[in-house]
């Protein structure tokens, strides 16, 4: 695993793109009291299937394994993978609010420019940026901007594909 997901699993889960489906999905975690550290959902490349991204806090690989045979058995839920780190790109989206002044805000330029972020607002007061990355670069960015003060941060959750040519949906599963 990444350094920045160390004790973590993602889960790619393929579902019928229906009303209530993620609710279900998300309900087992909550009703099995595992935590849930990151979620994404989306259409994919067939309107009628979505693909939910779970990144849950589990330190021991059989009680993933539960997770997985657990959300296979629900409604419209096509297949669930484990992606690895090696296996598999795994990206989020960052959108931060940071404290600038004139003192400080070409400093933060500088920062932006390094990790690849892009400004998306400036005032008097602040500076907006925008960011896409691992976790590992994400808390590195995130460690060296936070002294100049956080005013607001949104976080997509992770979102992941599976390294190579084939498609989620092409992959053998031995059950």
């Amino acid at each position: 695993m990444e350094k920045g997901n160390a004790g973590k699993s993602t889960l790619a889960i393929l579902v019928n793109n229906k009303s209530g489906v993620l609710m279900r999905v998300v309900g087992l975690f909550s009703r099995r009291g595992y935590n849930i550290n990151s979620l994404s959902v989306g259409e994919t490349e067939k309107s009628d299937i979505s693909r939910i991204t779970v990144v849950v806090s589990v330190e021991d690989k059989t009680i993933i394994n539960q997770i997985k045979r657990q959300v296979e058995k629900l409604v419209d839920v096509i297949r669930v993978y484990e992606m690895t780190s090696a296996g598999s790109l795994q990206k989020e989206l960052v959108l931060v609010k940071i404290r600038a002044d004139e003192s400080t805000r070409t400093h933060l330029v500088e920062l932006a420019e390094i990790f690849k972020a892009k400004i998306i607002d400036v005032t008097k007061s602040t500076i907006t940026l925008q960011l896409t990355g691992d976790l590992d670069k994400l808390a590195a960015f995130m460690s060296l901007v936070s002294d100049y003060g956080i005013v607001e941060l949104a976080r997509t959750g992770i979102t992941a594909l599976e390294r190579g040519s084939r498609a989620l949906s092409e992959i053998d599963f031995e059950n």
